[in-house]
């Protein structure tokens, strides 16, 4: 423990000064006590019954003053709490098959979204940071407790190329890990659990997206990366199982959420899938994703406690000389 103001602490010289003053009062009545017990004034078994309850309100009214004095010092501890904290990637995709509208009123519509409602619940203490994929994957806002900065890097996607999930996925775990993460084809091909890219425990992606996958690496393989590394990814389906037929480079293209995909990418790093019928219905799927929690240690002033337990002592200390003397003091 620590204390913002330890020289306060000096004023705890009053409480021996003041057991000094109760002890010797309490010597010079001894002698007119015994006095009277003798002479019949005082009952004697009665005054060797109270003998110890008699101190008992003033060491109460001792030990208060030393609580309250300490308090006045203002002490600091480690306090350790759950909370909400850590960093959140939304790797939303931008495929052209999100331009489709089995979900209303498209389905890139109902990510951002999702994706809005998710960012507006979330508390300071979580940065969120935005990952944008089709073909390939980009950064477009770094992890930022600035949840305004997110809500802008939302509304500025648009819709483009293919989809590869697992470029998304490789982007957001570098957005976790503030550089450029690396994965060997190679070693991502032979045993995707065993390539170490750190430790990130207190990160989650949330993957939005109508899981086509159409280019590498394999979403799969990168998941198991990213279980190893202790990020959690939560995806939301984004479209239907009948699907729709979209325009591209004007060919018409049949489209359909691929819903296996994503379960399986979220269930190899404990996360939870979800899929909504509309904007509305996401979004409220998106409230549904918790992160975990973790506890956290911080240096906390405690003068409120002990200003409580003080005043609660002089409390007690003043109703039990009430009840078994009939005064305060």
């Amino acid at each position: 423990m620590t204390f913002r103001s330890p020289w306060m602490l000096v004023l705890l010289a009053v409480v021996p000064a003041m057991v000094w003053a109760y002890v010797k009062s309490r010597r010079r009545g001894a002698p007119r006590a015994a006095t009277l017990a003798e002479q019949g004034l005082v009952a004697t078994a009665a005054s060797s019954k109270m003998r110890i309850r008699r101190h008992v309100p003033f060491a109460l009214f001792a030990l208060a003053l030393t609580v309250l004095l300490v308090g006045m010092a203002r002490p600091m501890t480690s306090v350790t709490t759950p909370r909400r904290e850590g960093t959140v990637i939304l790797a939303m995709d931008v495929s052209n098959s999100m331009k489709a509208d089995d979900v209303k009123p498209t389905r890139i519509d109902a990510s951002r979204a999702a994706a809005k409602a998710f960012v507006e619940r979330q508390p300071p203490e979580v940065k969120v940071g935005v990952v944008a994929f089709g073909d390939g994957a980009v950064i477009v806002q770094t992890p930022t407790s600035e949840h305004a900065d997110v809500m802008k890097a939302i509304d500025r996607l648009s819709v483009a190329g293919g989809t590869s999930l697992g470029q998304g996925l490789v982007s957001a775990l570098s957005a976790i890990a503030g550089k450029p993460v690396t994965i060997d084809a190679e070693a991502l091909a032979s045993d995707s659990a065993q390539v170490d890219i750190g430790y990130f425990g207190s990160a989650t992606i949330l993957l939005l997206s109508d899981g086509e996958e159409t280019n590498q690496p394999d979403p799969i393989s990168v998941a198991e990366v990213a279980s190893v590394a202790g990020v959690r990814i939560h995806t939301i389906g984004i479209g239907t199982e009948a699907g729709a037929v979209v325009q591209i480079e004007g060919f018409s293209v049949a489209t359909a959420l691929d819903s296996e995909l994503l379960e399986q990418v979220a269930e190899i790093t404990d996360g939870t899938y979800h899929q909504g019928e509309d904007a509305a219905a996401l979004s409220e799927v998106s409230k549904t994703i918790d992160l975990r929690f973790k506890l956290v240690s911080e240096h906390t002033e405690v003068t409120g406690l002990f200003s409580a337990a003080g005043i609660v002592l002089l409390f007690a200390g003043a109703l039990l000389s009430v009840l078994w003397f009939g005064r305060v003091v």
